[in-house]
């Protein structure tokens, strides 16, 4: 028996034959595994093996990111990958924000982590009636041998919006147009609608070279739900773009109902959740911009002193983006004006750790997100009921975008896609915080939030839209 066969053998020594067995294979950045361990804690729900598969230095990381649950019930399935050249975040740039530094990261995962999940699907199929492969859409390449198993199926699930992927495979004028009859005529513009400039070519061809493996799948998944993109799911139902692929929309993959004072792990209540306690209701904008994005230092301080003149109370995580070599341990600490924490100590908190991003967007002090529109953010930001000031960065996040402000009127824009290559200055960054904060427009799409917010949590309960949907979706696999 080979290192790698005794590796896989003795994960597996507790398992026992089962009905079904799912494997989620995630791809290991933190917005996509983050999505993919929620969906497992909701299919790990209804009493079969869920085994989580991810490179050993990520897997633990998301472990200890994810928010508002016991990881236990998963079978985690980690698997060390050899060291890989890895650059650093580009903090110089401030016209391309796209994690160039992580496609190295996501070459590697998909060359080594091919052969183990092969084994470990190899060995599952062994012990069960039927074997669900749920893999995250770039990470197609990884599992295809699950083709050689007789009773075995994979499901595709795409990590953006239904809209965003709409778009991306929107290639022929009939999609396009039905794009645009979806919303007001004259609210989608070519350039709201472009993906110019969201990835880099390098990156464009390993999506292009991944998505072909798409074909194999039974179906497609989404972490959006049909309260929040029905008549985007209806035009990718068609065959025109899911070339007769099942799909299901199964998110918010997140919990929805959190308490403020619940604490993670059973450890103390987070700083964050002890400065918001302090605050009153729907006063506090939080600004975030992701695992991902790393500033220049002349927007750092254009957007410190955007929120100091905004007169509005603010928490502000200010971090550098994720590296990819988790073994790493240079992060660089962003440096902010002198004196300025000491300044808008009273009304503002600056947080330097990670911070429970879905516990705070479910405080009620909270009544507003600046947010990079990563999808992960916007769904959280939807099912709490929180208006969103946009400023995409890279990939999907424009998309998203252009969904939140002018499709459900959810939130404004601070920087628009087509002004992607300037310096957003504080003016602006004071100006979108009191349009949305304290201004009646900004009542008006918190009011569209909370509704928003409400209804989804509504139909997560039981005999709710989207719990039927899941429901719907556990049937098909156990059938």
């Amino acid at each position: 028996m080979t290192p790698l066969e005794s590796m896989v053998t003795s994960a597996m020594a507790a398992d026992q034959n089962t009905t079904v067995a799912v494997v989620m294979v995630p791809l290991p950045l933190h917005g996509h595994l983050n999505q993919l361990l929620h969906l497992s804690r909701l299919i790990s729900a209804y009493n079969f093996p869920v085994h989580f598969v991810c490179t050993t230095t990520h897997g633990r990381q998301a472990k200890l990111r994810l928010q508002g649950w016991n990881p236990h019930a998963i079978n985690f399935r980690h698997f060390p990958i050899p060291p890989f050249s890895s650059p650093p975040p580009n903090h110089h740039n401030s016209t391309n924000h796209f994690p160039s530094h992580l496609q190295p990261l996501c070459e590697a995962t998909t060359q080594y982590l091919h052969q183990p999940v092969a084994l470990l699907l190899r060995k599952l199929s062994a012990t069960t009636r039927r074997l669900v492969v749920i893999h995250d859409s770039l990470m197609g390449s990884v599992v295809q041998d699950f083709v050689s198993l007789p009773n075995a199926e994979s499901y595709t699930f795409h990590s953006v919006s239904a809209f965003s992927i709409a778009l991306f495979t929107s290639n022929n004028n009939k999609v396009g147009q039905q794009i645009q009859e979806l919303v007001e005529p004259h609210a989608l513009t070519k350039d709201l609608l472009s993906f110019e400039g969201c990835f880099t070519s390098e990156f464009k061809k390993f999506i292009a070279v991944q998505h072909e493996f798409t074909k194999l799948s039974s179906g497609r998944i989404y972490n959006t739900c049909r309260i929040i993109e029905q008549p985007i799911l209806d035009l990718l139902a068609t065959d025109v773009i899911n070339r007769k692929k099942l799909l299901w929309a199964l998110g918010p993959f997140n919990p929805v109902e959190i308490k403020p004072t619940t604490a993670l792990y059973g450890g103390p209540v987070d700083r964050c959740l002890e400065w918001l306690h302090k605050q009153a209701s729907k006063t506090v904008i939080f600004v975030s911009f992701g695992t991902t994005t790393s500033f220049s230092q002349e927007q750092i301080l254009e957007i410190a002193i955007g929120l100091e003149k905004s007169n509005h109370k603010f928490m502000w995580v200010v971090r550098d983006a994720d590296k990819g070599d988790m073994l790493r341990d240079d992060l660089k600490r962003v440096e902010l004006p002198d004196g300025y924490e000491d300044r808008v100590k009273d009304r503002g908190l600056v947080v330097r750790e990670w911070a429970p991003q879905l516990q705070i967007l479910a405080h009620p002090a909270i009544g507003g997100f600046m947010s990079h529109c990563g999808w992960n953010s916007c769904v959280e930001s939807m099912s709490m009921g929180v208006p969103i000031a946009a400023w995409p960065m890279h990939s999907d996040q424009p998309n998203n975008a252009v969904l939140l402000t002018e499709i459900l009127k959810l939130g404004l824009m601070v920087k628009e896609w087509c002004r992607r290559e300037e310096v957003v200055a504080a003016a602006a960054v004071d100006t979108a915080v009191r349009r949305l904060m304290g201004s009646k427009e900004g009542q008006e799409m918190r009011k569209r939030a909370v509704a928003m917010g409400r209804r989804v949590r509504k139909s997560v309960k039981d005999g709710g839209a989207i719990q039927m949907e899941l429901e719907s979706f556990i049937t098909h696999i156990t059938r």
